[in-house]
């Protein structure tokens, strides 16, 4: 075996190998941003599906050798940036970090009120 199969055999191997775990961790990450359990996990699992996004498109951009997808790439992370400022600045405006907005929460005990209210003088 040559130098240069061997090469392009060990080339071929790595490609392979890192479109496999990359669709492992944008697995991860979906079930993640689905199951929560707070916005802000959510939002943090957007930021990492982005990149995950950008790490296909670069093994994407050295198997077929075409230099357009650097520039996708570049282009996705700056989007993937602004959106996550913009969500960091909604969860900030919106001040609740703590509960998921799609998940119900029970009561805590203290807004639980039992007999009749105390009326104050």
């Amino acid at each position: 075996m040559t130098l240069l199969k061997f090469s392009e055999l060990f080339l071929d191997t790595a490609l392979d190998l890192a479109l496999a775990i990359l669709c492992l961790a944008f697995l991860l990450t979906v079930i993640r941003i689905w199951r929560g359990p707070t916005l802000p996990d959510r939002v943090l699992g957007l930021d990492v599906l982005t990149s995950s996004a950008i790490g296909f498109i670069a093994v994407i951009g050295i198997d077929t050798g075409f230099t357009l997808y650097v520039d996708v790439a570049i282009a996705l992370g700056l989007v993937g940036f602004l959106a996550t400022i913009s969500f960091a600045r909604f969860i900030l405006a919106r001040g609740d970090t703590e509960r998921s907005p799609v998940s119900v929460t029970e009561p805590v005990a203290d807004e639980i009120v039992l007999g009749e209210p105390e009326t104050r003088p």
